[in-house]
């Protein structure tokens, strides 16, 4: 048989349907019909909640030991933790014991040398618990509403505190609730001493700058405060006690520019967050008013000679 006459096509059996470019354009086409169905007709989620629903219990089997893990590593941390804080509490529990100690022998020796140089006794604070409803609803004042009012002897100017320090003053008072001005209020002022040098200044309430801070204005740019002094009530406005912890000085800016230093401190009451409060009684009431001024004798005019 001629050469010419061989069948060169391949047999059936070798023969490799359509290209590989044709298979790829195909399926991305089916591909990407598919994912458009799924996302406008939803044509596929009974068919994942099936499958989600099959293989459940094969993932539950697989995760338990990474929570095994998770849990061991978070009972871990949390036994360390309440270790840490349980060993916090007792220093500072011995601290305030050791504190509590020397609070009453100086108590006893402040009252002997009162006794001794003849001068009054300090006065007493007489306070009520109260505690904190609302925020009010003015969003650029920094106050609170109690639930204390004029039936249960409050009154206006009654300083506040809480565990840590001084939060701020009742400023309006209704029958049965009462409006507590914050000390980090644009328009609160709070006379302060300087613990550690025993200099006075007053504090002015910033709500803006460290989230809420005190400011101690007007004071020289050589002034010997430094960050971390405690500033505390200095009780001579008459109203609140002295010796309450009002704030810590957080920042000291002293400028070439300006006579004046900017200083700010942090309020060492919570207060953003205080839940439960005292209402100390204001002192101004405790405390005697002043001597009634004399008023001049007028002096008899002598008739002159004639």
């Amino acid at each position: 048989m001629p050469l010419g006459t061989l069948d060169r096509t391949p047999p059936p059996f070798f023969k490799q349907g359509p290209s590989a470019l044709s298979k790829l354009i195909f399926f991305s086409a089916l591909a990407l019909f598919l994912m458009v169905a799924d996302t406008r007709l939803k044509i596929s989620q009974p068919l994942r909640a099936v499958v989600a629903t099959v293989l459940y219990p094969v993932q539950w089997l697989v995760m338990q030991p990474v929570r095994m893990a998770q849990n061991a590593g978070a009972y871990v941390s949390t036994v360390k933790s309440a270790q840490q804080t349980e060993a916090e509490a007792r220093q500072k529990l011995a601290l305030q014991a050791l504190r509590a100690n020397q609070v009453e022998q100086l108590a006893l020796e402040n009252g002997r040398l009162r006794k001794l140089l003849g001068l009054r006794e300090q006065l007493g604070v007489t306070s009520q618990p109260a505690e904190v409803l609302y925020d009010a609803a003015d969003p650029y004042t920094r106050k609170i509403i109690i639930d204390r009012g004029l039936t249960q002897g409050i009154e206006a100017g009654s300083p506040v505190v809480d565990e840590l320090g001084v939060l701020g003053q009742v400023t309006r008072v209704y029958p049965l609730v009462s409006e507590v001005t914050l000390v980090i209020d644009r328009d609160h002022a709070i006379p302060v001493l300087n613990t550690r040098t025993g200099a006075r200044s007053v504090a002015y309430g910033d709500p803006i700058t460290l989230g809420g801070s005190l400011e101690l204005r007007f004071m020289p740019a050589n002034a010997d405060v430094q960050a971390g002094d405690l500033l505390t009530t200095s009780g001579v406005d008459g109203i609140y006690p002295p010796g309450l912890p009002v704030a810590k000085v957080a920042k000291v800016e002293r400028r070439a520019d300006s006579s004046f230093a900017r200083i700010h401190g942090a309020p060492q009451a919570l207060a953003l967050g205080a839940r439960h409060v005292m209402v100390l009684k204001p002192l101004s009431g405790q405390i005697p008013p002043p001597p009634a001024e004399e008023k001049p004798q007028p002096v008899s005019k002598r008739g002159s000679r004639p």
